[in-house]
């Protein structure tokens, strides 16, 4: 894995970090956390396997210990036009719903969500990257996009069922 290959990847990791974490400043950090982690951790890539899925399975892990660390729901605010240059043609007002909508999800489904919609990743290399089932892959976007298209609606969410520990 050459330097080259890594940094053709930049462009996508920093437009995956801005969609989960919201503020460019954070995804820029959560970028360079991933980047550094891949580099110090380059001898564990296989040759021959997706680099692209390899480093965002880095950038879920380094998201997820963030979130560990802080012990918190993650407070999200998403950049104004991030999401409208990947959208054709929408209103302003529209982006402005799908932001909102995106921050009533859980990160785990707001994860997939964009992994599959905004990457255009396969349910496999999802499953790959953040290292759970393909069936969690499909109920978690299933869940995720029936909770954005209530809140698109403007109907009010339903209550999610608590993770007990």
């Amino acid at each position: 894995m050459s330097p080259e290959q890594i940094a053709s990847h930049i462009p996508r990791l920093r437009r995956y970090a801005r969609a989960l974490v919201g503020d460019a400043h954070a995804a820029d950090d959560l970028v360079q956390d991933t980047l550094e982690r891949a580099i110090n951790k380059r001898h564990l890539w296989r040759p021959g396997s997706d680099l692209r899925a390899w480093l965002f399975a880095i950038m879920h892990n380094v998201f997820v210990n963030q979130l560990k660390a802080r012990k918190v729901a993650p407070q999200v605010e998403l950049d104004d036009m991030q999401i409208a240059a990947h959208v054709p043609t929408v209103d302003s007002v529209d982006v402005i719903d799908l932001q909102r909508g995106l921050l009533t999800l859980a990160p785990e489904q707001r994860e997939v969500l964009l992994l599959v919609a905004l990457e255009d990743m396969t349910y496999a290399d999802v499953s790959r990257a953040l290292g759970i089932p393909i069936g969690t892959v499909m109920s978690r976007l299933s869940r995720g996009r029936e909770k954005l298209r209530r809140a698109m609606h403007g109907e009010t969410p339903r209550p999610e069922l608590k993770v007990v520990q």
